[in-house]
């Protein structure tokens, strides 16, 4: 599977993005998937519930299955999974857009914003091959992309994909 992330300083837009980007992938004719990285607990139960009682009673894995769709949570006892062993539980796709997993060095787009006055996260990092901003850059060294232009955006991954092949 192809894979492209999205970074950049909290409150810089990369869910905005994303959510604006996979309609025009899918659009394109790819099958997309997603896989958002979260720096602290995160919990998709409710307490009380069924699935929440059976992870409380110890559960390493609990899947919760409708007509609708199923989801399983599987709970981290020890390091926590790294991107590539999140990845292959993931059916394949054609592109798999990666939000968070900063440290992780596969090619990222970098969500900037000068006005939220945090330092760029580009510099000195190879694995960030372009930024999206909402203002010019001047001494950017990557290509630096429209923030509120999706489409183009996503006609630059397009290329870049085709250009550097698999990118897992």
């Amino acid at each position: 599977m192809k894979v492209l992330g999205l970074t950049g300083w909290s409150g810089s837009g990369k869910t905005t993005l994303l959510v604006a980007l996979v309609p025009l992938l899918i659009g394109r004719g790819l099958t997309v998937s997603t896989v958002k990285h979260a720096h602290h607990g995160f919990d998709l139960d409710q307490p009380g519930k069924d699935s929440w009682r059976h992870r409380q009673a110890g559960a390493t894995e609990v899947l919760i299955s409708s007509g609708a769709r199923w989801a399983l949570m599987h709970e981290v006892h020890g390091d926590e999974p790294s991107l590539p062993a999140l990845l292959t539980r993931l059916t394949p796709v054609d592109l798999v857009l990666v939000e968070g997993f900063k440290a992780h060095p596969h090619p990222k787009i970098e969500v900037h914003r000068p006005a939220l006055a945090r330092p760029p996260i580009w510099p000195g990092r190879a694995d960030i091959v372009a930024v999206a901003a909402d203002e010019n850059l001047p001494g950017c060294d990557r290509k630096v992309l429209p923030l509120n232009d999706p489409a183009v955006i996503v006609e630059w991954a397009l290329a870049f994909m085709d250009r550097f092949g698999a990118l897992d």
